[in-house]
């Protein structure tokens, strides 16, 4: 299953690199930028939150809560966070349920063997829950201009 634009986003509740639990549908009346990212501290996915880190001027001003969501756990979201001085929340999806909801938990491959994980992508949504734009499979240096172009419309 594969969420559209269009479609309301699947709500979720999920634990944050401190220990406390984030629902998305708490976050209403604010635009969320959610992005699903394998895993901390690896080239790609450093990559892609230092963007976001290093335009957080711009994502401020947008008025997005930017939530950063991989199976890893509180420990290694908080010692990513720390070692790269990310000023949003990660949070923890160990059972890749809110990725399966969201069709992000994919069959990938690599050294010719098959394995499941999650697929690069982010999810802008509106303050009223919408998503309003689906991004697959993205590359993680143009990844925060890209979000930023989805927010300002």
């Amino acid at each position: 299953m594969s969420i559209l634009e269009g479609a309301t986003a699947p709500d979720f509740s999920l634990v944050s690199e401190t220990g406390a639990t984030v629902s998305l549908s708490a976050l209403r009346g604010s635009p969320i930028v959610l992005y699903f990212y394998p895993k901390d501290d690896t080239p790609g996915c450093t990559t892609q939150a230092c963007g976001i880190r290093d335009a957080w001027g711009a994502f401020e001003r947008s008025g997005a809560v930017v939530l950063g969501i991989s199976p890893d756990g509180e420990a290694s979201h908080l010692r990513f966070k720390a070692k790269f001085d990310l000023p949003f929340t990660l949070l923890s999806d160990p059972d890749h349920a809110t990725a399966e909801a969201y069709g992000v938990w994919v069959e990938k491959s690599m050294y010719g063997k098959t394995y499941m994980g999650v697929e690069r992508a982010t999810f802008v949504i509106d303050a009223t829950g919408t998503v309003t734009r689906v991004m697959r499979k993205v590359k993680p240096d143009s990844h925060a201009d890209d979000v930023l172009a989805s927010l300002a419309g």
